[in-house]
């Protein structure tokens, strides 16, 4: 390693590592071979692809590519002008105005990797079409990479339609969790609607720039195909941009895998793929074998009319959207709330506000931190939250909602709606960064409150260190994590009981 840094300098040690997979400090073939297609501008199909053999008489597919780039203003650092931050670090963002390629023609076969891995699923059943291999034990990948690795299996058609978007898409993401999960939304005789989510990331610079990850909080969408993937009738892939804040962003500032990281959030109006109709042959036959007719030499596709689909079977849209996020997410076993409904629930019902108020997004891979430090969303959904005790108590006594800070900010400005603006107030009177948990009345008044990383600390204590009582550790649990917010809820029920008595 020394002798490496003499040889190569900080940064170009950095880059060496950054292709350096296995730390053997050799450069592979296989290893080195993002930077001879950089060099040569020729990239070799994978061994996944090399596989797959090209039917001339397949349907194709023609999906274009819709994008809108990041709005600049709404990233935290804009505040102040992006004062201290190089104008090189955010080249790479800066010069994505564009899909990388607006349109592409795809076999309409290569979309079988979204099919059930079998036939009995019920509906809304979720499978994984890429398993998560990330935990909050396995800990996270290097941030220290510029080139995706090859996608190997069903990875290749996710990455295929993620290139369109932009060269450096990596379909694994860094932290947990990973991959891409679907249900079926519909079912008839012959076809599926097949409900997806996927997390995936870009990577937005190249050397001798340092990395700039591109985290969107998730690409969801649908396809309709048929039960053999001869043929897909409609495709749709995007970003959700229902929320003020969708992309997580994060920029190395050294040449070294501890070097200084930036963080922000923003907001990205538009990232979307749509097939263009259905898949098409290239031509068709009769009885007897025959052509009858073809594409003409404009390449203009043969005009098809498609029979109607019956669907006998249906969940709606939302259901199948929220399978999926509770397969990402088991702590969404719990419902959580808009946050104004969530009080008007809690008011009818009687029950306490469990509320979750962040920098970033709880439920997607834009999180208040994407680094896993003391305080992230990320460690805390990851664990307390997921936890059996807690979902139980939960669902028995609270109504639960998270916010962003930014829609709070927006709702307390809001004076068309006083009371919505004074909950809004409540809330953000009490709120620390990074992440602060709530318990109040259904009128907004705050009972008890806990920043994450307070909680974080004293869960890291021996018991015999902590000195509040409020959060003594409980002896039925091991995981003091638990323990301790079990006792943070609880705490909250009774300093309620005097204003909740009938």
């Amino acid at each position: 390693q020394e002798l490496a840094l003499k040889s190569l300098g900080n940064e170009g040690l950095f880059l060496f590592s950054s292709l350096d997979t296995n730390k053997d400090l050799y450069l592979s073939p296989e290893e080195f071979k993002p930077i001879a297609e950089k060099l040569t501008g020729v990239a070799p199909a994978s061994e996944s692809e090399e596989e797959e053999i090209p039917d001339p008489e397949g349907e194709t597919l023609s999906i274009v590519a819709k994008f809108q780039p990041l709005v600049m203003e709404t990233m935290t650092k804009s505040k102040d002008g992006f004062l201290g931050i190089s104008h090189v670090a955010l080249s790479g963002l800066r010069n994505w105005t564009a899909p990388a390629a607006p349109m592409s023609v795809l076999l309409a076969r290569q979309f079988k990797a979204f099919l059930p891995p079998k036939n009995d699923l019920d509906l809304g059943d979720p499978w994984w079409i890429i398993p998560s291999e990330l935990n909050i034990f396995t800990g996270y990948l290097s941030n220290n990479r510029f080139y995706p690795p090859p996608p190997k299996g069903k990875e290749v058609i996710i990455h295929k339609l993620l290139s369109m978007f932009h060269p450096r898409p990596f379909v694994r993401t860094r932290f947990a969790p990973q991959g891409a999960v679907a249900c079926i939304q519909a079912s008839s005789s012959f076809y599926y609607t097949i409900a997806f989510r996927i997390h995936a990331e870009f990577q937005l610079n190249e050397p001798p720039n340092f990395p700039f990850w591109f985290s969107p909080g998730q690409f969801t969408g649908y396809i309709v195909l048929s039960k053999d993937s001869s043929h897909v009738r409609d495709f749709r892939l995007f970003v959700p941009n229902n929320r003020s804040l969708n992309v997580d962003m994060e920029w190395l500032y050294g040449a070294s895998e501890s070097s200084n990281m930036e963080v922000d959030i923003g907001y990205l109006p538009q990232m979307e793929l749509e097939s263009t109709g259905p898949s098409i042959p290239s031509v068709i036959h009769d009885e007897e074998g025959k052509v009858l007719d073809s594409r003409d030499p404009s390449g203009e596709p043969i005009q098809f009319v498609f029979e109607d689909i019956t669907w006998q079977q249906e969940i709606p849209w939302q259901e199948a959207a929220h399978r999926l996020e509770v397969a990402m997410y088991p702590f969404k076993k719990v419902s959580y709330l808009p946050f104004t409904e969530a009080f008007e629930r809690a008011q009818a019902e009687k029950k306490l506000v469990h509320s979750i108020l962040l920098w970033g997004a709880l439920d997607d891979h834009l999180l208040c931190l994407s680094l896993p430090v003391p305080g992230s969303g990320r460690t805390l959904r990851e664990t307390v939250l997921e936890s059996s005790p807690i979902l139980a108590l939960l669902n028995e006594s609270f109504i639960s909602t998270w916010s962003l800070v930014k829609e709070l900010e927006e709702l307390q400005s809001n004076r068309e709606n006083e009371l919505y603006s004074k909950l809004a107030e409540l809330h953000l009177e009490k709120y620390n960064f990074p992440v602060e948990m709530i318990i109040c009345l259904p009128n907004g008044t705050v009972v008890h409150h806990i920043n994450a990383n307070y909680f974080l600390d004293i869960t890291s204590m021996k018991p015999e260190d902590v000195e509040s009582s409020i959060f003594s550790f409980s002896t039925n649990f091991e995981d003091p994590s638990t323990a301790t917010y079990l006792q943070f809820l609880k705490e909250g029920l009774q300093r309620a009981k005097p204003y909740l008595q009938p």
